[in-house]
């Protein structure tokens, strides 16, 4: 039996998408679940206020620790504010940080840089290298 160009043409659309739409359907490696934030907070200095999760720290194959930070220069305890959520990466041997992402925002080509003085990253550098990853 002949096939008509047109259902060769209908069978070359749908047997892939046949295939793809399982696939899809079934995957999650783009999936991500959220869970409840452990926030520690470092001590406030006069620029402001600093935590960081515990619950989110992971250690990378080259061996840096990425921790969730959250800051904000209120330094008001009564006032609730979100401020600049960043997802740090430290290199706890050299007491190096650089930022991966500002409130969601990738910075692509990040470099590492100190604390340079500022206490707040120093405090959180301290705490995340000392705290359990296991």
């Amino acid at each position: 039996m002949r096939t008509l160009p047109w259902r060769r043409w209908l069978l070359s659309l749908v047997v892939p998408l046949l295939l793809l739409v399982p696939l899809h359907l079934h995957s999650d490696a783009g999936v991500v679940y959220a869970g409840p934030v452990d926030w520690q907070e470092v001590e406030p200095t006069a620029e402001g206020r600093q935590w960081w999760d515990a619950g989110s720290l992971r250690r990378d194959r080259e061996g840096f620790v990425s921790v969730l930070s959250r800051y904000t220069t209120e330094t008001d305890e009564d006032v609730a504010t979100l401020g600049t959520l960043v997802v740090m990466q430290i290199d706890c041997d050299q007491r190096l940080f650089r930022d991966k992402q500002v409130n969601g925002l990738p910075r692509w080509g990040a470099q590492w840089e100190p604390a340079g003085g500022d206490g707040l990253i120093e405090r959180v550098i301290d705490a995340v290298c000392r705290a359990d990853l296991a």
